[in-house]
């Protein structure tokens, strides 16, 4: 599996951005958004319980992102139809402001390392990665345990300090003083 400090890989993804007859699809590659912080992160399957969950809750949490130079970029190994319907189709998904990238051929999630060993779908990884390409942080859970989205914030929020920062640390308080 890459970790912190791999270059996030390269890739070049058909993408839902969008709901709106003709503006549905877009090719999203790891330089769409060069020189922001990005936050990737993966979900198993479309038409699934707890992925809509984090989905949604990414999306609720979008300018959140946004005001940290961010931008969320969502996938998994279904295809950029299958996303489409999803939103189409699931009230909480229908105005979602991020991409849902379709890594249908595997390639990006293989790469990675982070295709579950016998479901063949990728496992709910997430990716800070930094305006030079960089991952920073990772952190992948199982297929039955969705994740934080408070604690991904919190994480870049720490990540975007470049001092050291303590357990438990939140935007606002001391980090201990030194750099990196």
């Amino acid at each position: 599996m890459l970790t912190v400090g791999s270059k996030f890989p390269a890739f070049s993804l058909q993408s839902v951005v969008s709901i709106d007859k003709g503006k549905e699809f877009q090719v999203i590659t790891e330089q769409t958004y060069a020189g922001k912080w990005q936050v990737i992160f993966f979900w198993p399957m479309d038409f699934t319980f707890i992925c809509p969950t984090e989905i949604a809750e990414f999306g609720r949490r979008n300018q959140d992102f946004a005001d940290r130079d961010a931008q969320v970029l969502g996938a998994s190994t279904d295809t950029h139809f299958v996303h489409l319907a999803w939103r189409n189709n699931h009230p909480d998904l229908k105005a979602l402001p991020y991409p849902m990238l379709a890594d249908t051929k595997r390639e990006l999630s293989t790469e990675l390392g982070i295709l579950h060993k016998s479901e063949g779908v990728a496992l709910r990884a997430t990716y800070i990665v930094d305006p030079e390409g960089v991952i920073r942080w990772v952190n992948v859970n199982d297929l039955s345990v969705g994740r934080n989205v408070d604690e991904v914030l919190r994480v870049l929020d720490a990540l975007q300090t470049d001092e050291l920062c303590p357990c438990n640390w939140k935007k606002g308080e001391a980090t201990l003083g030194a750099t990196a």
